[in-house]
């Protein structure tokens, strides 16, 4: 009798630990895509048509990689979510040329902003379904003191440098959010995260690739 209590008592336990590793289970490397609406003021609608519906990108710890085809061009976007910085790599096979762009933090910061700084966080129980993911409601707020709100999940966790530094006191990770980057406020939703071998990811200046300046690129029509 104490015997199959014993095993009753271990076999709960393993069971209960399962449980729990995989409410949080952490997904280190794979390919992540968001979808997003847009909150446009009446002097950004005219750019409407060019904002995408979703993104996708692949990632290995604080490294995203996000690869797109422009003209003739394959165009390789590297970045580090937690050092701000990042790698431009062009490759115009048809006429035999690479180049790469190194991004500092001063650069991303002008191009992209400065990381909010948000605070005050606090989970208010509400929870609902989204998608896959079983999420909680919480309330945040910015600079200004305005006052927002996300939904976050246990499920899965991923990355500070991927779901944002801002972000870092959610006990969670975010599902649904809003993000403002070159004045344009975003609601981004977590579409699909397929956890895959992406290979190591680096901001290291591949071989012939050829080291220039955005400046120099934007010259020679890279933009």
């Amino acid at each position: 009798m104490l015997k199959s209590i014993k095993t009753t008592v271990v076999a709960a336990i393993l069971i209960g630990t399962a449980v729990i590793a995989q409410a949080q289970k952490k997904v280190n490397e794979g390919t992540l895509t968001y979808g997003m609406t847009y909150e446009l003021t009446p002097e950004q609608k005219s750019m409407a048509s060019q904002l995408p519906a979703e993104t996708k990108f692949k990632f290995n710890g604080n490294i995203l990689k996000i690869e797109m085809e422009q003209g003739p061009a394959k165009i390789t976007i590297l970045s580090d979510g937690l050092q701000k910085t990042g790698l431009l790599l062009v490759d115009v096979p048809i006429a035999q040329k690479q180049f790469a762009v190194k991004v500092s933090k001063e650069e991303t910061e002008e191009s992209m902003g400065k990381t909010p700084v948000l605070t005050d966080f606090k989970a208010t129980g509400e929870k609902k379904k989204i998608g896959v993911y079983d999420t909680e409601k919480y309330t945040y707020k910015d600079d200004k003191g305005v006052q927002s709100e996300l939904w976050a999940t246990t499920d899965i966790q991923l990355p500070e440098g991927i779901i944002g530094e801002e972000f870092k006191a959610v006990k969670g990770t975010p599902v649904l959010f809003t993000r403002t980057q070159n004045g344009v406020k975003a609601t981004v939703t977590i579409k699909n995260l397929s956890e895959e071998k992406v290979g190591p990811l680096t901001l290291d200046v591949p071989a012939n690739y050829e080291l220039t300046t955005m400046d120099a690129l934007r010259a020679m029509g890279g933009q």
